[in-house]
Parts: C-alpha cells; sequence; structure tokens
C-alpha cells in the first residue's frame, strides 16, 4: 500500500487523460475497435499498478532470458507471422494480434541498461562499445527483414542515447555515425526494396505520387491543416469519417484529432505529453543508481522517439514508418508495453 501510494499519481493522471483522447479518437473514426481497445487500457492499468510494486532490481536477473525470449519471437514471427501491408510482424490468435517488436524495444531497455551499468567504467574502450553494438545488431537485424525500419530505427536511437549518458567518447560516435552511413548506403541500394524507396522518395516530394505513395501524407496534411483552431467537432471530420485519411485510428490518429479538436485539441495533446515528459525527467535526476537512470532515460527515448515519428510523419516532416501515437493509437501490443514502461517508471521512483 505503501509503495501504491507513494507513485507520481500526476503521471497517473497523465496517461489517463491521453488515453482519454485516443479512446475519444477512436471511438470517433473507428467504433469497432473501441471497446477492444478500451480493454486492453484496463489491463495497462492492472499492469502497471502491479509493476509499480515491484523492486526494478530484479529486471537484471532476467535480461539473458527476456533477451533470448525476444530473438525466439522475431525468427517466429519471420517463418509463422501474418503479413500486414508487406511486413511480417504480427501473431495472429483468432481476432487478438501480437506485435513481438513492441516488446522487444522495451526488453532491449532493460538489457542495454543493465550492460552499460555493469560497464560503466570501461564505456571509453572501443570493446565495452562494439559489444553493445552486438546486442543491438540481432534484434534489429530480424526487425529489418521484418521490414519495420521505423521500429529499427527507434531501438538505435534508444542505444545511442544510453551510450551518451553512460559517457561513450565522441570520436567513438563519430565513427559509429560514419558506419551508419556507410550501412544506411549499402541498405539503398542492396536491400531496400521498391516500395521504400518510393516512401523516402514520396516524402521527399509527395506530389510525385499523390494517388499512390503520396497520397497517405498528403491526405494528412490535408487534416491537419482543416481543423484550424476549434475542429470540426468529434465525428465530424470529412477526411477521417469519410475515410479520405488511411490508417485513421493508428498511424494517422494524430492527423483525425487535429482534425475534429484543431489547435486546442493537439495543443492539450502536446501539453500533456511535455508535461510527461517532465515528471520523468525528475526521476531520472532523483534516481541514483546507474542501473535506474539508464532504464528510466531508455523509456523518456522510447516514448519521446514515439512521439516525435507519428507527429512527424502526420503532418509531412519525416517519412510514414508505421510508429504509433503512446497511449493514444490503437493497438494492444504498443498500448500494453507502454503501461508496463509507465510501470518499470512508477517502480523506480518508489525506491
Amino acid at each position: 500500500m505503501r509503495k501504491f501510494l507513494k507513485q507520481d499519481w500526476l503521471i497517473n493522471g497523465i496517461v489517463f487523460l491521453l488515453l482519454c483522447f485516443g479512446l475519444s479518437a477512436i471511438y470517433s473514426t473507428s467504433p469497432n475497435n473501441f471497446y477492444r481497445q478500451a480493454s486492453f487500457a484496463f489491463i495497462g492499468f492492472v499492469l502497471l499498478f502491479f509493476i509499480s510494486r515491484l523492486n526494478y532490481h530484479n529486471l537484471k536477473n532476467y535480461t539473458l532470458l527476456l533477451y533470448c525470449l525476444i530473438i525466439i519471437l522475431l525468427i517466429l514471427v519471420l517463418v509463422f507471422g501474418h503479413k500486414i501491408r508487406g511486413a511480417s510482424s504480427w501473431f495472429n490468435f483468432g481476432q487478438l494480434g501480437f506485435q513481438p517488436v513492441e516488446l522487444t524495444k522495451l526488453v532491449m531497455i532493460i538489457v542495454l541498461a543493465r550492460y552499460f551499468a555493469k560497464h560503466s567504467y570501461s564505456i571509453r574502450k572501443w570493446r565495452t562499445i562494439i559489444i553493445s553494438a552486438v546486442y543491438l545488431a540481432l534484434p534489429t537485424g530480424f526487425i529489418f527483414i521484418q521490414p519495420d525500419l521505423g521500429s529499427a530505427l527507434v531501438i538505435i536511437i534508444i542505444w545511442l542515447g544510453i551510450s551518451l549518458m553512460a559517457g561513450i567518447r565522441i570520436s567513438h560516435l563519430v565513427i559509429i555515425f560514419l558506419i551508419l552511413i556507410i550501412i544506411a548506403s549499402a541498405s539503398w541500394f542492396f536491400l531496400l526494396k521498391d516500395y521504400q524507396k518510393n516512401r523516402f522518395l514520396v516524402f521527399l516530394n509527395p506530389v510525385l505520387d499523390p494517388l499512390g505513395r503520396g497520397y497517405n501524407v498528403i491526405q494528412s496534411i490535408v487534416a491537419v491543416g482543416s481543423g484550424r483552431f476549434l475542429g470540426k467537432g468529434l465525428g465530424y471530420g470529412s477526411q477521417s469519417q469519410l475515410n479520405f485519411l488511411p490508417e485513421q485510428h493508428t498511424d494517422f490518429i494524430f492527423a483525425a484529432i487535429a482534425e475534429e479538436l484543431g489547435f486546442v485539441g493537439v495543443f492539450f495533446i502536446l501539453a500533456l505529453f511535455g508535461l510527461l515528459f517532465s515528471r520523468c525527467f525528475r526521476i531520472l535526476f532523483k534516481t541514483e543508481d546507474n542501473f535506474g537512470r539508464f532504464l528510466v532515460l531508455g523509456i523518456i527515448i522510447y516514448l519521446f522517439a514515439h512521439v516525435f515519428i507519428n507527429i512527424g510523419m502526420n503532418i509531412g516532416l519525416l517519412p510514414i514508418t508505421g510508429i504509433p501515437l503512446p497511449l493514444i493509437s490503437y493497438g494492444g501490443s504498443n498500448l500494453l508495453v507502454t503501461f508496463i514502461a509507465i510501470g518499470i517508471l512508477q517502480s523506480i521512483r518508489n525506491e
């Protein structure tokens, strides 16, 4: 009970309000999915409160088991997974689906936090960086094969952020960036499929294919702009209600909210995310042990990367990658993992 009462209830309140925005938008754009998302939200809150009572230090004892689990799941989903929009990312269990990549992001935060906390004294050595990159490369490679470039990018960003906080040399970081540029160049010519290249080219100029690859981003920009200050009203967005806006309850839910609730609704969502991150940083600055600090930082980067990439692709600033908006987009896998991550934050705060 002491740990339950000691939680940061402002964080829980922010999570609840963001969830309300998401459920309202899902009910408006895809009513059939509302009750399913509400059920996941209830389970998510149960997980949050349960995990917040646990000792986060115990996670260090299960890093190898968790790492092996995600590798097995990523292999299995490539072999037996259900394809959606060309990506083998899902297990289907009747009407329910599970996306292992969402769990992989959280597990990699735990694995990297333990590794860098244990080797913080030797972080300025190449050997330490290379071993951490090996941990990163295996799951990221399987995710890349699916292909899910957005999720692979999120995990790489998490690794970069934690390694920077751990004290990596700037010279090492420059070399790593050069290697990534070489890998990206090679991927463009030898690994990326034509539709993935087209996504990038259309991102640079959506009118190249306004009825094909550029259609999604053009309709999203139109939806965001048409909301103006107060929006058209919940359930009255022409782009979302008439299905001009694709995936309006998942990838482009931000555009649907902007159209129906306008600048005011978008402002409140961004303000809530800003307040959430400020509370997360309070936990980061008060955490004394390296493992806890790296965990908090990894979760902050995970949430921020999702928010930044999703909103960026909704307003045409970033390529479309299929990254959901935390606590708002429809999807049980991402929602439950986000609740688990918040539960870990609360567990760290309770110590």
